[in-house]
């Protein structure tokens, strides 16, 4: 399976055929391996970007956190948890290189976010990513020119 070359950092990922003959991706957040679909791909790059360039503590990110949203059961693709709580602070969203980042998309993070209510909304499908911090006393949303690194998070 051929995927397109993203906007991060190239990651050697570990892969296997499994049982279907179905390729596996190690997920170093899971600790198991997963089927590796388009959107997996981003999604194993992306943690690897904000593990290795920005710093993330691995045990402090979550890939697939269960979240409750109007009563149905819903999935975060990733999110990071502040170091003195066991509270959510920044949620991501992924999607497939050719899914364009529409509102919907943002729409769907928020869903999660009203929820969590963390600190920082991240979307990307890999090609293009975006990045906010919520200010919930002034009631605004503020767009960050890229991704911060841990020790920015305020």
């Amino acid at each position: 399976m051929d995927f397109p070359k993203l906007n991060l950092p190239p990651v050697a990922l570990r892969t296997r055929m499994g049982d279907r003959g179905r390729t596996m991706v190690w997920d170093v957040l899971r600790r198991r391996y997963v089927t590796l679909t388009a959107e997996e791909w981003v999604r194993q790059h992306f943690v690897h970007y904000l593990l290795e360039a920005c710093g993330y503590p691995a045990g402090l990110l979550a890939n697939e956190m269960a979240v409750e949203v109007g009563g149905v059961r819903r999935r975060c693709d990733t999110v990071l948890f502040a170091r003195e709580a066991a509270r959510p602070r920044l949620i991501v969203e992924y999607k497939a290189p050719q899914v364009p980042i529409t509102q919907e998309v943002f729409n769907q993070i928020q869903s999660y976010n009203s929820v969590l209510k963390v600190d920082y909304l991240i979307v990307s499908n890999g090609l293009q990513h975006y990045c906010c911090r919520m200010d919930y006393a002034a009631q605004q949303v503020t767009f960050l020119r890229g991704i911060p690194r841990f020790e920015e998070l305020i």
